[in-house]
């Protein structure tokens, strides 16, 4: 009968558990390690779609089903005609969910809470360049519409108005389109025609449909005090930050930011643009150094209010399931 060597089998199994482990470059329990790792790999991707802009009008429809045409003679560099093969990235927002999960918000330049119908970014590239962002000739955008009624036209700005870029101090807001020589611009009312928001768009950029959110309310300015905060407060898709706040509307797809602060672990609103007497949810999670931390407290907004939230470790999981319950919130 043929002998096994106990001792040689076991030093066998501990290299290969130290190859595993090497390969595995000791990974931590979360998959995604930070703040910036969590909105990268479980926000809405970049969509990208080749058309021949030899050939316009050139149309791509999106997994969401957002529809884009692109007219004859609206995509130039430089102010020339752009030519040949380009390259269409898109990004759809259109849940409660894909906007938290991505560390964005719906947050009007004014800080009022907007409640979104939905909104993209629309970049388009020829040999690796953007295309100009003031379009000669307005592109047509058609966004799914879950409800009927009129929406209105925003355009993805920073703090001070600008359009929105990427970087460390970056914070999202939504701002009326300003008005373009081909003529698009302005705020811009559309209402819901076959179950879509149809409506021409003169830059590319970040592109909103939205309405303000109980606008006829009074309002009041609400303060939130981070209890066991981790982190710093995040920036627009975590460009610098670990921690989110929000406030989260019962019935309505708002997901208002509060991130002014006024204090090492303390928020605000902007001043008076809460609603008061709004039912909703105020939540905040934070990532950092591969741990997660949530909290949440259901509350009616009322004058003055002053919220605390303590923040508890969980997991990503957790963290992930809190976020996907707000679409059927």
């Amino acid at each position: 009968m043929k002998k096994f060597n106990l001792t040689s089998v076991a030093v066998a199994a501990l290299l290969l558990l130290s190859v595993s482990c090497k390969k595995e470059n000791f990974k931590p329990i979360n998959a995604d390690f930070t703040a910036k790792d969590f909105v990268a790999n479980n926000g809405p991707k970049v969509q990208s779609v080749q058309i021949n802009a030899s050939a316009l009008p050139q149309t791509v429809s999106l997994a969401g089903g957002t529809k884009i045409t692109f007219p004859v003679g609206s995509l130039t560099v430089g102010g020339n005609a752009v030519t040949g093969t380009a390259t269409v990235e898109v990004i759809e927002v259109l849940k409660r969910s894909a906007v938290v999960s991505f560390g964005s918000n719906t947050n009007h330049i004014s800080g009022a809470p907007l409640a979104s119908d939905g909104f993209i970014y629309v970049d388009v590239k020829a040999n690796g360049v953007s295309v100009d962002h003031d379009m000669p000739v307005a592109m047509q955008i058609s966004i799914p519409a879950k409800r009927n009624g009129v929406t209105q036209i925003w355009q993805g700005v920073d703090q001070q108005g600008a359009p929105l870029q990427p970087g460390a101090a970056a914070q999202m807001a939504w701002a009326a389109p300003k008005d373009r020589p081909n003529g698009v611009g302005g705020n811009k009312e559309v209402a819901s025609v076959d179950n879509n928001f149809t409506f021409n768009f003169g830059s590319t950029g970040w592109i909103n449909t939205d309405v303000f959110y109980s606008y006829s309310n009074p309002k009041t300015t609400v303060n939130v005090d981070l209890v066991n905060n981790p982190g710093t407060l995040s920036t627009f898709h975590s460009y610098s930050g670990e921690t989110y706040v929000y406030f989260c509307a019962k019935g309505s797809n708002v997901a208002a930011q509060l991130y002014t602060t006024t204090g090492p672990n303390s928020v605000k609103s902007y001043d008076n643009v809460m609603p008061i007497g709004v039912e909703g949810k105020f939540m905040s999670f934070s990532i950092k150094d591969g741990k997660y931390y949530y909290a949440e407290l259901e509350s009616t907004i009322t004058a003055d209010q002053h919220v605390t939230l303590t923040l508890t470790e969980t997991t990503q999981t957790a963290v992930q399931a809190s976020i996907d319950a707000l679409d059927n919130y």
